[in-house]
């Protein structure tokens, strides 16, 4: 069931602010008098409107800091259109904006580090989302249902995406998951329907249970070769994939991993891979090819070495009309072995049949007059690019000078490749004149020539000592 005990028992809750809240200049408010800080709560009467918070109020003479929303302050106004939040506000707490189906525009400051759960969950009219640098998780369900959503904006500073995150989100085209992210919740881009691509950093080492379940528009996906396991549900029903690669270093392939994926017709399993679970590639009646890398095979998952195969793994996917291509020390054991036995024809990997999977270039960094430009050998490749300023972050000092140090990482990704090594250079900004950090002959590039460079510089000083 989508619906949680958790959200059912939310909307059982009466709609007021709590016994010590305050209303002020239209916005009610816990106090926190001992810190001096505000949290906006709820409003008996509902917000509704373009909703202007303020970084501070004032109650009986007393100045107040607006540091948080609380958890449910705006839930269920479905009157509200827009809200701005302060600099001042740190946190948007769980179900905040929960159910606000005529919010339009919503403003999250460079202060917010995190983002609750379920916080803008079916807010139907949002159409796109800026999350700020500042931020480092996104909560359980923090965008769910939000299907007007078309374009969300992930920053390098996020490092988890929660369960059910952008879930349902069907308006949802493409997203771009920074190199920052570590770990990406189940279900987490559940039922995206008109996602169309997605790019997942070498920085994740799984794909969860049921992540791009029921994307049935996405034509395209690159797992990177940091990923170890592929959980159960991770692509079931998505049909518009015609090809998957799983790269070397995957273990896993999940229970109904690829169930239903309809116009997949070919894929790569590699020779790290020992389990494929049940109906793994089930109902992908237009599969014609599977390239199996395993050299070894085992009878169960108990014991032994090398790759166990579920009997019912490619169940409905018509494997004796297939073809199947493996290691030519291996086709014997593979004829012999189930679900393997069912296939039409067995052919030698050794034949040079076999795809292969190309890496892409790792990219160069240039940067001239406030620009920064990529370079990539691979033709068509596309950059994903993090950028952190070490001046953004919390100061407690009276006096704060700045480093203007920006460290910039970037690396190339292409449908049909794997992701290129992240290419990782530092710009100094010092009395206006910006360089770009290691570039020793100043060519506005960091190159071999800066080695040399190096190394006279190193000679130099070894000829004058």
């Amino acid at each position: 069931m989508r619906q949680t005990f958790l959200s059912i028992l939310l909307m059982l809750l009466p709609m007021m602010a709590s016994a010590d809240a305050v209303e002020i200049g239209g916005i009610w408010y816990n106090l926190v008098p001992k810190a001096k800080e505000a949290e906006v709560t709820k409003n008996p009467n509902k917000y509704s409107g373009d909703v202007v918070i303020p970084p501070s109020v004032t109650y009986n003479g007393q100045p107040y800091s607006v540091t948080s929303i609380g958890g449910s302050a705006f839930s269920g106004c479905s009157g509200l259109t827009s809200v701005i939040i302060p600099n001042s506000v740190k946190s948007i707490g769980d179900y905040a904006f929960y159910g606000c189906s005529g919010l339009t525009s919503v403003t999250i400051p460079n202060s917010v580090t995190s983002i609750g759960g379920s916080a803008f969950r079916s807010c139907s009219g949002l159409t796109s989302v800026t999350i700020p640098n500042s931020v480092t998780s996104i909560g359980d369900y923090a965008f769910m249902d939000c299907n007007g959503l078309t374009s969300v904006t992930i920053p390098n500073s996020v490092t988890s995406i929660g369960a059910g995150a952008f879930s349902y989100c069907s308006g949802l085209t493409s997203v771009t998951i920074p190199n920052s992210v570590t770990s990406i919740g189940y279900e987490a881009f559940n039922r995206c329907s008109g996602l169309t691509s997605v790019t997942i950093p070498n920085s994740v080492t799984s794909i969860n249970t049921n992540t791009f379940n029921g994307c049935s528009g996405l034509t395209s996906v690159t797992i990177p070769n940091s990923v170890t396991s592929i959980g159960y549900k991770a692509f079931n029903g998505c049909s518009g994939l015609t090809s998957v690669t799983i790269p070397n270093s995957v273990t896993s392939i999940g229970n109904y991993a690829f169930y239903g994926c309809s116009g997949l017709t070919s894929v790569t399993i590699p020779n790290s891979a020992t389990s494929i679970g049940e109906q793994a590639f089930a109902n992908c009646d237009e599969l014609t090819d599977v390239y199996c890398q395993a050299e070894q095979l085992r009878n169960d998952l108990k014991s032994g070495e090398g790759l166990y195969t579920y009997p019912d793994a490619f169940k409905d996917s018509y494997p004796q009309y297939m073809t199947l291509h493996v290691p030519a020390a291996s086709i014997e054991a593979y004829r012999s072995t189930e679900p393997w036995s069912q296939f039409k024809a067995f052919v030698s990997l050794e034949d040079g049949d076999t795809p292969t999977t190309q890496k892409c270039a790792t990219p160069e960094i240039s940067y001239a007059n406030g620009k920064l430009t990529f370079t990539c050998e691979t033709d068509g490749a596309e950059f994903v690019t993090s950028i952190s300023d070490t001046d953004i972050k919390t100061h407690y000092e009276s006096e704060i000078t700045l480093s203007q140090k920006y460290t910039v990482s970037v690396y190339a990704t292409k449908a049909g490749y794997e992701n290129s090594d992240v290419a990782t250079r530092e710009i100094v900004i010092e009395n206006g004149q910006s360089s770009l950090f290691g570039d020793l002959n100043k060519d506005g590039k960091v190159n071999v020539a800066d080695h040399v460079e190096l190394s006279k510089i190193i000679l130099n000083q070894q000829e004058n000592e």
